[in-house]
């Protein structure tokens, strides 16, 4: 599928499986003793699913194994996020922490800058992957 395809679910796996875990091991999410038992569950699997599939994804488009299905990996786990956060009001979710603040450029919430364009690049490599099939078919 070719190298943007490969940096493409290299910076996806980084924010999913590297980073965003990072940054939620402390007190404000997985530690946060004012959040029940089974949300931090929830929290803890939801990292661990996220960073395992982010590391296949990775292994799938490194290798050229499999790289659509590591594109479509990486798109489950961005969009998921998308979903939830357009979602938040239905159910009571936000990205707000506890204090009420956010991480925000501009009024928008970072998470949005960064997951945002590497959803609209990865579906740029799907469809240009797509494409260079369908051309070579001809």
């Amino acid at each position: 599928m070719g190298n943007f395809s490969v940096i493409t679910v290299l910076l996806t796996s980084l924010v999913f499986g590297l980073l965003i875990p990072i940054l939620e091991l402390n007190q404000t999410h997985l530690f946060n003793t004012e959040w029940p038992s089974h949300a931090r569950l929830h929290e803890a699997w939801q990292l661990i699913t996220n960073a395992t599939i982010s590391a296949l994804a990775l292994y799938l488009v490194w290798t050229g194994k499999a790289p659509k299905i590591a594109i479509v990996l990486s798109l489950i786990i961005g969009l998921s996020f998308l979903t939830a956060f357009v979602l938040g009001g239905s159910y009571g979710g936000s990205m707000l922490h506890t204090d009420g603040t956010q991480k925000a450029v501009g009024g928008i919430n970072v998470a949005i800058l960064v997951v945002v364009p590497l959803m609209a690049m990865l579906l740029f490599s799907l469809v240009r992957g797509r494409a260079t099939v369908v051309q070579g078919k001809t």
